[in-house]
């Protein structure tokens, strides 16, 4: 399996187990349990697990430097604050609007590279990024005359630059660049649960889980749209690169539409339809951008 091929299987899988988060997020927060709560569980249970795995089962050493750390930590802190950020946002607006304007982040990932790492932005890709904004804005089912919150759009806008900014960094910090994703996954898991923790004031605000399908919920928080979607995003970013990984990310909101028809009733109408095919046809579009670039020249060579 070629670099390019195994990246686009990771960035998928990444996007699919996020998707996930509002079949095991929502049935918590109808429990009564607060947000910081909720992600405080999420990230102590995948950090410990994880950490097992790790240790005692890969048997990796998980050392690392004084500098390491403190990139770690950022990043860390970058995407947990993107957790945090989308959640209070639910406080102001609702959440399909919410979920539709985090999916700026692919738009806010092209425009970092493009400034900060002069990657060239191809019209290829700009036509991918406008058909999955144009599909999911299509997959949003909101109610009729349903006004934009300001400040709710605002930290929402600051959960999508901060997601950008840790797929961003991933991908162009030199000292981690060539680290083991799978210790990276595991020390952004650490440090990112720093930020439930001072939260919830030193844990002395924790709410305790007194139903065990409770903690069903958040082991599955923890393993399917934390673990696996980290761990997959990570290698997808360092074989592919940040801004295709990104695109990929459209690829979440149909998790999303799946698990809501299968298990919360939902219907699939003509509307989420089209929807559906155009983010599948920009995502498309992106990941074969290059294999088709490649297949070019192969051709003039024989040739």
């Amino acid at each position: 399996m070629n670099r390019n091929t195994k990246g686009i299987i990771n960035g998928a899988i990444a996007s699919a187990s996020y998707g996930t988060n509002p079949l095991f997020a929502l049935p918590l927060f109808a429990g009564g349990i607060g947000v910081n709560s909720v992600l405080f569980y999420r990230y102590a249970i995948a950090v410990v697990l994880y950490g097992i795995w790790l240790k005692f089962i890969k048997k990796m050493s998980l050392h690392i430097t004084l500098k390491e750390f403190f990139v770690l930590l950022i990043l860390g802190l970058f995407f947990s604050l993107s957790s945090l950020t989308l959640f209070e946002a639910f406080k102001y607006i609702e959440a399909g609007i919410a979920c539709t304007i985090l999916f700026i982040y692919p738009v806010l990932v092209a425009v970092i590279m493009s400034l900060f790492f002069k990657e060239k932005m191809s019209m290829t890709i700009v036509i991918s990024i406008l058909l999955t904004s144009i599909g999911i804005v299509l997959l949003y089912n909101g109610k009729p005359g349903t006004s934009l919150n300001f400040h709710g759009v605002s930290v929402v806008f600051a959960s999508a630059l901060l997601y950008a900014l840790y797929i961003v960094g991933v991908k162009n910090i030199k000292i981690i660049k060539h680290m083991n994703s799978l210790k990276m996954s595991f020390y952004v898991m650490l440090f990112g649960l720093l930020v439930y923790i001072v939260n919830l004031k030193f844990c002395t605000e924790l709410q305790i889980l007194n139903k065990p399908v409770l903690w069903l919920y958040v082991t599955g928080l923890a393993m399917l749209p934390t673990i696996i979607s980290l761990e997959t995003i990570n290698v997808a970013i360092k074989l592919i690169g940040s801004t295709k990984t990104a695109i990929l990310g459209a690829l979440e909101p149909l998790t999303a539409i799946f698990f809501g028809i299968l298990f919360f009733n939902e219907h699939l109408t003509l509307r989420i339809s089209i929807g559906v095919l155009l983010i599948l046809f920009g995502v498309l579009l992106a990941v074969t951008r290059k294999q088709l670039s490649t297949d070019k020249v192969t051709n003039k060579i024989k040739a």
